[in-house]
């Protein structure tokens, strides 16, 4: 069931859509985005997630189209420093967001997650101009190492578990002109190696940031 959340648990319309000739009823798929005070989790349920997915996926693969023909400046800001909203199930949800280029077209991004799980893991992006100026799409890949708290039912007691993984990342990236301030959408999934294996391919993410220097 989709509910959506600001502060509190607050019931939303569920969106059910036509079926075509000969569907099943189990084809179709809801949708909700909940918000919390701190922290905003958005969570896609059902088919909804591949077609959220595909969705984006599709926009992320225009843009690297169009951006193919462009030979503008790939960033016009060198750090920025802010959040990153995400899906709950990643390891790697929401985050603060330290960025630093190294050169025109490639950066480091850090990221730092606390909460349950606690993680910290680190980004190579590769950038490539759009236009309007100020928008860039990106891709890149990198790892992270996440502590897991688990709950023994039978002693009640806590442990932490440390998980190592592999993320890549595919977006979208904007710089405001006239004001210090970066926007991005991407997608980064996550393939989880210690101490389980398990791949989360619904890490969608958005980001705000500061920005410095140029």
């Amino acid at each position: 069931m989709a509910s959506g959340e600001w502060g509190s648990e607050v019931e939303c319309p569920l969106p059910h859509f036509p079926l075509a000739t000969g569907q099943s009823p189990l084809a179709q798929t809801t949708f909700c985005i909940s918000f919390r005070v701190n922290w905003h989790h958005f969570s896609f349920t059902g088919e909804q997630n591949k077609i959220t997915m595909k969705k984006i996926l599709f926009a992320l693969l225009l843009a690297v189209g169009i951006g193919s023909f462009s030979n503008l400046e790939a960033q016009n800001y060198k750090t920025a420093l802010g959040v990153r909203l995400s899906s709950s199930n990643a390891m790697q949800n929401n985050s603060i967001s330290i960025k630093q280029f190294i050169n025109q077209k490639t950066a480091i991004e850090g990221l730092f997650t606390f909460g349950d799980p606690l993680a910290l893991g680190a980004l190579v992006e590769f950038y490539k101009p759009l236009t309007p100026e100020g928008l860039s799409w990106f891709y890149g890949g990198g790892g992270y190492i996440a502590f897991v708290k688990k709950v023994n039912v039978a002693t009640q007691k806590s442990t932490t578990d440390p998980n190592f993984g592999a993320q890549g990342i595919v977006g979208l990236d904007y710089k405001f002109n006239n004001i210090p301030l970066n926007i991005s959408l991407d997608w980064k999934p996550e393939l989880n190696i210690v101490s389980d294996i398990n791949f989360e391919p619904a890490a969608i993410g958005f980001s705000a940031r500061f920005t410095f220097g140029k």
